[in-house]
């Protein structure tokens, strides 16, 4: 990947400005430095609204074209729109030689996500997923765990992404076709698997459930899946809109020590409440910085005790650093390295992804060679 000259900041076209676009792009692209949020794009009479008031120095698009047609003016173009839009909007990026980010997944198959990143190498242009849960708190703490050997051989990794959400919201994150790349399976299960997949390495064989229990729900909404890595990990991963009781977000034992984390890294409801990285925070006794978790919602590790009922000893959570992924991004096209998530691990992701559809549908283990 060529390296971009000049020390002007990056200008950078959003596509899309719903709940990935207004909520974590955006804001994360404006706190950067080096990058300059230049143009949103989206169709929606009310987002262009939302979208000038809160960005009032970008410019409002109603349609992606209208990037190709000033490409020069551009150096990164973001895809946060629909699921089904990515593999066409990153397409058409590339070959208006714009170097991309895409929000996950990067494609509903591992088969376009592969061709996306063969363009992208051709054309010697960036190509990242927006995997931003690799920076969380309590991820970026089990691995720094998992690299200082405090757990001993790592045996089994739990992972959930769990809510209670009883009722069907609508939109095509829902839908039933598969056209949309909808359910929860590619929603947070994509997350799951990426930080998995970081973690450990290699997959030899996936078995996965996949249920939609809501009632009138057509797209998976409570999923599990099993893996086995090559190191001989395996990793228990849970999705689900239906856990009226939430499990421990991390459980990972080793062959001397465990680690539970109950609670959810405090970024994303940070960036819902207005919150900014950088920015003032809420005018409160002891109000943390960005991405710090109260001692409250630390981890423990132990061994034979209750991480519930006290047992085991509290382990500080590294600070979440969302920041970090488009600082990396702006690095990698300053200087022509590699992004911090290439399109070779997200197509990684999707081939277990794809793999753990198939094994729901089936009702068998599935190998990957």
């Amino acid at each position: 990947m060529n390296g971009i000259t000049g020390s002007t900041p990056l200008r950078v076209g959003l596509i899309g400005y719903g709940i990935a676009g207004s909520v974590f792009h955006a804001p994360l692209i404006a706190a950067a430095d080096g990058l300059v949020l230049d143009t949103v794009v989206t169709s929606s009479p009310e987002r262009q609204a939302k979208a000038r008031a809160e960005h009032p120095g970008a410019r409002v698009a109603d349609a992606a074209d209208e990037l190709w047609s000033r490409a020069d003016a551009l150096d990164l173009v973001v895809v946060a729109s629909p699921n089904r839009t990515h593999v066409p909007l990153a397409r058409a990026a590339l070959e208006s030689g714009l170097p991309v980010v895409v929000d996950k997944p990067l494609a509903g198959t591992a088969a376009e996500a592969e061709d996306l990143a063969a363009l992208a190498e051709s054309r010697g242009l960036l190509l990242s997923v927006f995997h931003n849960r690799r920076w969380d708190s309590d991820f970026r703490t089990v691995r720094q765990l998992i690299a200082d050997d405090a757990l001993g051989e790592v045996r089994r990794f739990e992972s959930r992404y769990e809510r209670w959400r009883p009722r069907l919201k609508g939109g095509w994150r829902e839908s039933g076709d598969p056209a949309e790349v909808g359910g929860l399976l590619y929603d947070l299960g994509s997350h799951l698997v990426d930080q998995a997949l970081t973690l450990f390495g290699p997959v030899t064989s996936v078995y996965a459930e996949a249920d939609a229990r809501r009632p009138g729900a057509q797209a998976d909404d409570d999923s599990f899946v099993a893996l086995r890595h090559a190191c001989g990990v395996r990793s228990h991963l849970w999705t689900s809109a239906t856990a009226a009781q939430l499990g421990p977000r991390f459980r990972v034992i080793g062959s001397r020590a465990g680690y539970v984390k109950y609670g959810l890294d405090p970024q994303e409801a940070d960036l819902r409440e207005g919150l900014r990285p950088g920015g003032a925070r809420p005018p409160e006794p002891g109000a943390a910085e960005w991405g710090v978790e109260p001692e409250s919602a630390w981890g423990r590790l132990g061994a034979g005790e209750s991480p519930r009922t006290g047992g085991g000893e509290p382990v500080p959570s590294l600070p979440g650093d969302y920041p970090a992924y488009y600082a990396a991004v702006a690095t990698a096209l300053r200087l022509g390295g590699p992004p911090p998530v290439t399109a070779a691990e997200a197509a990684a992701t999707l081939r277990v992804l794809e793999a753990a559809r198939r094994s729901a549908a089936e009702g068998r283990t599935v190998s990957l060679g």
